[in-house]
């Protein structure tokens, strides 16, 4: 088992861009992470070698990159994909490096707010990151890891405060999304048709999940997670004047937008309609993924 996923691993001499699955991973949110050092889910360590990632079964399916858990020195937690590998300096050459394949760290007391994130980060010895700048960082900044590769096994290490978890296995609060989104329609339309979580596409300009929970009176209470930061907005409306119609309101800081529109009511996997925005009217679509 080792020797066969420390071949997948080192075979990655030129290094090119990586196409993760980033379903499950996105579960994986603030709140989890937290649960998953407090709970057992993963194991503190002093760093993180190859053979460590190697020797641990794939806990994201289909992703061979180990998956590890930073609390930075500003107490944040940070979710990684991190590879090691050898970027090809030339036809007989080659240097050591790690690859965070993508990495996510979030806001303190948030559940998915982002604070920083990217992917494909490359660094090569002594090269320092922060996950709290999102960052490859000089000493004088500290930094949260360290890549090490001059002293034996090429290796991650923590700095200062920060603290190091390789994570051992899933944790059963991050689920993936369910693959059956159906909603079973019968000949009189019910309000129970609403509740679900829904992809929002917002004119192309803003997007993100949609949770709605609509009761028997058609109060209408929900939230709306923003795709670009992972910010959550409160959501609140009314529905049913028709049966099939929806009106409701994202809270943001300092402005409310207005939408209106139609539950498909044939299969209930859609809403459509329009929204406003101070004076712009635009159209939104919303597709149920759960």
């Amino acid at each position: 088992m080792f020797l066969k996923r420390l071949l997948l691993i080192v075979l990655l001499f030129l290094v090119k861009p990586v196409l993760v699955r980033a379903d499950l991973f996105d579960e994986y949110t603030n709140q989890v992470l937290q649960k998953m050092v407090e709970e057992g889910f993963c194991k503190e360590v002093d760093s993180i070698s190859l053979k460590d990632i190697a020797d641990i079964d794939s806990v994201l399916p289909g992703i061979q990159a180990g998956f590890v858990i930073v609390k930075t020195n500003e107490g944040r937690y940070s979710r990684s994909l991190v590879q090691f590998a050898r970027q090809k300096i030339d036809a007989n050459n080659a240097t050591p490096m790690v690859l965070l394949e993508r990495f996510t760290t979030y806001r303190e007391g948030e559940e998915r707010t982002v604070l920083a994130s990217s992917k494909n980060v490359a660094l090569f010895s002594k090269f320092r990151f922060s996950f709290d700048l999102g960052q490859v960082v000089p000493s004088e900044l500290g930094g949260d890891i360290l890549f090490e590769s001059d002293k034996g096994s090429p290796k991650i290490s923590p700095l200062g405060k920060a603290k190091l978890f390789l994570v051992i296995k899933p944790h059963p609060e991050a689920k993936p999304m369910k693959k059956d989104n159906s909603v079973t329609v019968g000949p009189t339309f019910d309000m129970k048709y609403f509740n679900g979580t829904y992809q929002l596409n917002d004119d192309g300009r803003r997007t993100g999940k949609l949770i709605l929970k609509v009761d028997e009176l058609g109060e209408v209470l929900g939230s709306f997670y923003s795709d670009k930061d992972g910010q959550k907005y409160e959501v609140r409306g009314k529905a049913g004047a028709p049966a099939h119609a929806i009106q409701f309101i994202i809270k943001f800081p300092r402005i409310e937008q207005n939408f209106q529109g139609f539950l498909f009511t044939s299969d209930a996997k859609a809403i459509a309609g329009s929204s406003k925005l101070v004076d712009r009217d635009s159209a939104f679509y919303a597709i149920r993924v759960e």
